[in-house]
């Protein structure tokens, strides 16, 4: 199991247990991930940090000063 992190700017979008999509995105030396449909946006990744998984469940939403932030649990 694989455990990452979402930055989430608006509240309610998704809940614990929620089958949630991502798609990857590209930049020129490095990837991120978005639950779509842009609900919430990963930080920038390696190559070799790249999630392979399509699909995962949130398993928790934290919130913060800066926001929320939603984990998200993958099969790897």
């Amino acid at each position: 199991m694989r455990i990452e992190e979402f930055k989430m700017e608006r509240d309610n979008l998704v809940k614990p247990g929620d089958k949630v999509t991502i798609v990857e995105g590209v930049l020129p030396s490095s990837w991120y991930y978005t639950i779509v449909p842009a609900v919430a946006m990963s930080r920038n990744y390696q190559f070799a940090e790249r999630i392979k998984s399509t699909e995962g469940t949130v398993t928790e939403i934290e919130k913060t000063d800066r926001g929320s932030y939603v984990k998200v649990e993958f099969d790897e």
